[in-house]
């Protein structure tokens, strides 16, 4: 399921690439991961929704010789550029800059697949979010999310992760089933507004990658890595998962 990204970090030069663009757990092997449910073709046209250095950009091109669209809030387009002329897949990805709670600069029915990976449960844990993304996308595309969250039973964060919690007293993180029961609840909030947004959730699962891509993470001398050490320790592969949610638009 990972061929290209353990192809990838076989080599020293793009391991050291990898552990100095990673911005969490790693965006590559989810992506292989999560691109492995949807039926990509080359030269589909995909909008990497979060996308944050690239990761999930140079996976979807270089494995899929897919039009990837890397949109994201907090790193620069023109950082993403000069990136992506480095990796030789600048043909293919075009960097923006995009606030999706903003809504998107493009043309309806535009993108053939929605893509995000570790960005979605930033802006999208309402029920606003999902029905303002699916007229981006094509009849027949797909949304595609990977996000971090609990196992399925875990509410709330457990005590002994308590004093990993900054500030804002929260991470966004949920279960599969409450992904699914949100997206559900959009899209009879959605029907009210657009009877032609419609989708069927066809994904709402725990992916295999979770202990790997945290401990992949876990290797990047990122100071947020290093922060979440101690918190990795206590977790010890107790409560987190990484939620993937795939729906058809129809």
């Amino acid at each position: 399921m990972y061929s290209f990204t353990d192809k990838f970090i076989s080599d020293s030069e793009n391991m050291e690439y990898l552990k100095a663009t990673m911005m969490g757990p790693n965006a590559m092997r989810i992506s292989e991961e999560m691109a492995s449910y949807l039926p990509i073709e080359k030269d589909m046209r995909i909008l990497d929704l979060g996308c944050g250095c690239g990761l999930s950009t140079l996976l979807l091109t270089q494995k899929y010789d897919a039009e990837v669209f890397a949109a994201d809030l907090w790193v620069s387009p023109t950082d993403n550029y000069e990136r992506f002329k480095a990796l030789g897949i600048d043909g293919k990805a075009m960097p923006v800059s995009v606030d999706a709670t903003k809504g998107l600069p493009f043309a309806h029915r535009y993108f053939d697949i929605l893509f995000t990976v570790d960005s979605y449960h930033y802006y999208g844990n309402n029920t606003e979010m999902l029905p303002s993304l699916i007229p981006y996308v094509k009849k027949g595309g797909y949304i595609a999310v990977a996000v971090p969250g609990w196992k399925n039973g875990v509410r709330g964060i457990p005590d002994e992760l308590k004093p990993f919690v900054d500030d804002s007293g929260d991470w966004n993180f949920y279960t599969a089933n409450w992904w699914k029961n949100l997206w559900a609840k959009s899209m009879w909030s959605g029907s009210m507004r657009n009877e032609s947004d419609k989708i069927e959730i066809m994904e709402a699962r725990e992916m295999d990658c979770c202990k790997q891509s945290w401990d992949e993470w876990m290797l990047s001398p990122n100071p947020y890595a290093a922060d979440d050490m101690g918190m990795m320790k206590v977790e010890n592969g107790k409560y987190f998962s990484i939620v993937q949610l795939i729906a058809k638009v129809l």
